[in-house]
């Protein structure tokens, strides 16, 4: 045990955690690894080699333990590709064994679930967002580059049969690339009893994106209607709002789209991100950082990593400011970010 919980009611672990403008934090985004077993286009450039000095599962609890403290309800695991690393069950366990921690999701691209999923469920992990950009594997190995596509779809169906109360499908679609395959990718998700949500590229990768607009007329011309739920709806399945995506309504589920240049999510934003090294980083296009890692291993208290902490959050921008040029904003790939 840490010694957060020993901390008074006045230490700097007790107020909630707020950012620059006033918004409360409940959400971390927490990279256990920046190295994956892929190399998908719009996410991992070949030349991307990872970082060293990765949090061990010790380190990753103890800086999870400090965001509980502050009011940090939900923790997703990410990467790279979470599930590769070799002690994932120690650290699903630790986290979700935490005080304080509601829900345990992972991101991952699926290739391992087969055996894991319901390690995974048994340990304590609640919610998967799965990646499945295509349905081809043709089209698969030109996004991936490298990868198993039969262990994906074996590794979804492993997931689906498991039990988690969320399962979410994730695609970015790029023009030219996947996008005719949406009305396929939503009938596929819904007869597995999960959610496909639709990603608008960002700029970070290779490609064209495709205006969340048109992929709703698209759909709809496909045969699919969709009708808007209101967008402080709650996930019925985790009973937290739904975040960065905007869900509608179809006759097998809900079909989301997380529409970061059409429609700016940064508003209602409640998260924050550690990267794989342990490099606080509070807004996915900012600046401002705090190398939590350096504070653990120099001795730091609980107190002093929540100062380091709400120090960061004083500087997140109220957007991310990616249509801007010239905004200063440092764009790493997504593996260097942490998803």
């Amino acid at each position: 045990m840490t010694a957060a919980t020993s901390q008074p009611p006045t230490s700097p672990l007790a107020p909630p955690l707020l950012d620059a403008q006033g918004r409360r934090m409940t959400y971390l985004r927490l990279s256990i690894t920046d190295r994956c077993n892929f190399r998908c286009t719009y996410c991992s450039p070949a030349s991307w080699g990872g970082k060293k000095d990765l949090l061990d599962a010790a380190e990753l609890e103890r800086i999870t333990s400090v965001f509980a403290s502050m009011g940090i309800r939900r923790v997703r695991l990410t990467g790279g590709e979470p599930l590769i690393r070799p002690d994932i069950l120690e650290v699903s366990r630790r986290i979700a064994a935490l005080p304080g921690i509601q829900h345990l999701a992972i991101t991952s691209n699926a290739s391992h679930l087969a055996a894991l999923a319901v390690p995974l469920r048994e340990a304590g992990v609640t919610q998967l967002n799965l990646s499945l950009d295509t349905l081809s594997p043709e089209t698969f190995r030109r996004i991936s580059k490298q990868g198993d596509f039969a262990a994906v779809l074996r590794g979804i169906d492993a997931a689906a049969a498991a039990g988690f109360s969320s399962l979410k499908l994730n695609a970015v679609v790029v023009r030219d690339v996947n996008d005719a395959e949406v009305p396929a990718l939503v009938e596929y998700a819904h007869a597995r009893g999960i959610t496909p949500r639709f990603i608008e590229l960002m700029p970070f990768g290779q490609g064209t994106p495709v205006p969340t607009a048109e992929l709703v007329s698209r759909l709809r011309a496909a045969g699919l209607p969709l009708e808007p739920e209101p967008e402080d709806t709650a996930d019925a399945a985790t009973s937290v709002t739904s975040g960065p995506a905007r869900y509608w309504r179809a006759p097998g589920g809900r079909v989301g789209f997380i529409s970061p240049l059409t429609q700016n999510f940064c508003g209602g934003c409640n998260r924050v991100r550690v990267a794989s090294n342990g490099d606080l980083r509070s807004c996915l296009g900012g600046r401002a950082q705090a190398p939590l890692h350096q504070l653990i291993r120099g001795g730091a208290t609980d107190t002093e990593l929540a100062v380091a902490i709400r120090r960061a959050l004083g500087d997140k921008p109220e957007g991310h400011r990616f249509t801007e040029p010239g905004n200063g904003a440092t764009l790493l790939t997504m593996m260097g970010i942490g998803g």
